[in-house]
């Protein structure tokens, strides 16, 4: 594999990692193999630290193929808590709000779902990567800084209730770029007169990439072997 010219790569990113914590390794890891100091390497979606599953990994050339990679369709299963909000929207940070789920039934959790299908707006959360006059909107947020991010419009092609355990209830998701799925678990909580938060995020798929297709960090090794099967240039 020349990394240099280019290789796509596909990888489940582990728990607790933030997607550039998976790209530093790589990088390393590929630089160690080829003795050199510097080699671009770069992903293509970034998943939250509490989020694993499919991350497009790109090096040297291919790196220029990272938009086209972004633009594709995503799919993500999430579980959700009915019935408690975080700042967050995840396990991020500390629930700041309890609420009554008695009136949730699984017939009102499938018709409010189908509400979300289609062309929505969506507000991104505080808790994101979006830049407010060149700050991250997270690290305002960590600092207690008041965050107003403007809505987006943006596509959910398919969702459907996996499992319904109240107060749990499990989703897949299928969706365009740019859709906070923890945004996503906050409307359905308000839409539900809830509230809601994610427990779990694992993405699925990206494009044709489905997590079958990935690697996972601990076999690293195997990418400088001649019969490495996780790539693709």
């Amino acid at each position: 594999m020349n990394f240099q010219d280019g290789a796509i790569i596909y990888f489940d990113k582990p728990l607790h990692w933030t997607s550039f914590d998976l790209v530093a390794k790589i990088r390393s890891r590929i630089s160690q193999h080829l003795k050199v100091k510097k080699i671009k390497v770069g992903h293509a979606g970034t998943l939250d630290p509490l989020a694993t599953g499919v991350m497009i990994i790109c090096t040297g050339k291919a790196t220029k193929r990272i938009d086209a990679f972004q633009c594709q369709t995503k799919e993500y299963v999430a579980t959700l808590k009915l019935g408690e909000t975080t700042p967050s929207f995840d396990l991020e940070t500390e629930i700041d709000g309890r609420y009554d789920v008695d009136h949730i039934s699984k017939e009102i959790v499938t018709e409010t779902l189908s509400r979300f299908i289609g062309s929505i707006e969506q507000e991104p959360p505080a808790f994101s990567a979006c830049k407010i006059n060149g700050d991250r909107a997270y690290e305002l947020a960590r600092k207690g800084i008041a965050v107003n991010l403007k809505a987006k419009t943006l596509v959910i092609d398919e969702i459907e209730l996996l499992a319904y355990n109240m107060p749990e209830i499990t989703i897949r998701v299928v969706c365009s770029k740019g859709t906070y799925i923890r945004a996503l678990a906050r409307d359905i909580g308000v839409a539900l007169r809830s509230g809601a938060h994610l427990t779990e995020l694992v993405r699925t798929r990206i494009g044709d990439v489905d997590l079958d297709k990935c690697m996972k960090i601990e076999n690293i090794n195997q990418l400088f072997e001649d019969d490495v099967t996780y790539s693709a240039t």
